[in-house]
């Protein structure tokens, strides 16, 4: 048994080691930029102040191939003053824990946890261990917030070594602000995207003065199917994958046609906004999803958890005062949609162009060919839109 451990965590710290060095490139370091807002200087969910992110990758023997991404949302104690939030739901075939108390009352009072189907009952209970242990609560309930995509094409997610406590509280351990991780980490180890390998991708947009200055920074686990899109060159049909291709070809080779897969989708800002414009905040992550080439299908959990960090819509609990908030008007949402729409789109080709290849005895997800996939945007002339941003730079021959 002793010997056995000690090879387990000779495979973890080498997973880390390995994904560290990941070269792969984002998709502004191949000119594909996504929209017209800017990015913060991390292009990350952290680039929103205080957001924290962790992951934990998880690599043993032959068939195991998962991890955990914890985001961290505040330092503050989050069950004294819980933050405004909203869980939106897509496609609902998923299993989300907390998802109903954050429906009713509008806001989250733990870390959020994403990991594998059969993790997400581990990872609850991970959280609420690493909350009571790290706080001053006393003896409350909890409502921690988990969300999984299925990692089972190349995870044995059934295994008692697929979901541990530990890795989720080695997740939460490892969060922190600046650059994140992406590509097959924490999370995304064992996903999959449009039937390349997938995983962790996050982006974020910074609104201008006149339109707020506000920060709105995004994060999902891709695990899903479709026909991918990149800024409207057709990559997954010049690639030859695309959905229901078989019956399409009218060319059956006793392949098996998988529909849908999930995807997870974090939004994190700084605009002071309460839970009824979060959620409408939550609901154009699907247009960004959209825009890459997904229209999830039937068997596809598509989930948004959406909150906002700003300390002036935080109330105290348990009071029975009235409470005046400052907050956004509706007609102050359009360029924070914008700017959500943009980030999930870039967040999702960040993390199929880091993803690296993932293998084990239940299978293969091989990266996408990143030169195949320049010489697609390039073909289409869909890249270095930013430099026609400049009034000067515009050439329409």
């Amino acid at each position: 048994m002793k010997l056995r451990v000690l090879a387990i965590v000779g495979l973890l710290f080498s997973t880390t080691s390995v994904y560290a060095e990941n070269t792969r490139p984002r998709a502004r370091d191949m000119g594909i930029d996504v929209g017209t807002i800017p990015t913060g200087t991390y292009n990350a969910i952290t680039d929103v102040a205080g957001v924290k992110v962790g992951h934990y990758t998880v690599n043993i023997g032959d068939d195991i191939r998962t991890g955990i991404t914890a985001i961290i949302p505040s330092d503050h104690n989050m069950y004294r003053f819980p933050i405004p939030a909203w869980i939106y739901s897509g496609n609902g075939y998923g299993k989300l824990v907390g998802a109903t108390q954050v429906q009713e009352l509008g806001e989250i009072e733990t870390p959020i946890a994403l990991g594998c189907t059969q993790c997400v009952w581990t990872a609850a209970n991970a959280i609420s261990d690493w909350f009571f242990a790290s706080s001053d609560t006393g003896q409350h309930s909890l409502n921690p917030i988990v969300g999984e995509t299925n990692d089972g094409q190349v995870n044995n997610m059934w295994s008692p070594d697929s979901a541990k406590k530990e890795y989720t509280l080695a997740a939460l351990k490892a969060a922190k602000g600046g650059p994140v991780e992406e590509g097959s980490v924490g999370a995304g180890h064992g996903t999959r995207a449009f039937n390349w390998k997938g995983g962790i991708g996050t982006s974020s947009r910074v609104l201008p003065k006149s339109l707020g200055g506000y920060t709105v920074g995004t994060l999902v686990q891709t695990n899903f199917g479709g026909d991918l899109i990149m800024n409207g060159a057709p990559v997954g049909r010049e690639l030859g994958e695309y959905s229901y291709k078989t019956q399409l070809e009218e060319a059956r080779r006793g392949e098996v046609t998988i529909d849908g897969g999930s995807i997870m989708m974090v939004i994190a800002t700084d605009a002071p906004i309460l839970s009824r414009n979060l959620s409408r905040l939550a609901k154009r992550a699907m247009m960004g999803l959209a825009r890459t080439g997904s229209v999830a299908h039937n068997g596809s959990g598509d989930y948004v958890i959406a909150f906002s960090t700003n300390k002036d819509v935080r109330h105290v609990r348990g009071s029975t005062e009235p409470v005046e908030t400052q907050t956004l008007s509706n007609s102050a949402m359009s360029p924070l949609f914008q700017a959500v729409v943009e980030a999930i789109q870039e967040s999702i080709y960040n993390a199929l162009l880091k993803a690296e290849t993932v293998t084990s005895t239940r299978g293969a997800l091989k990266a996408i060919d990143i030169d195949k996939v320049k010489q697609i945007v390039e073909k289409y002339k869909v890249t270095n839109f930013d430099e026609t941003l400049s009034p000067n730079k515009i050439n329409l021959n």
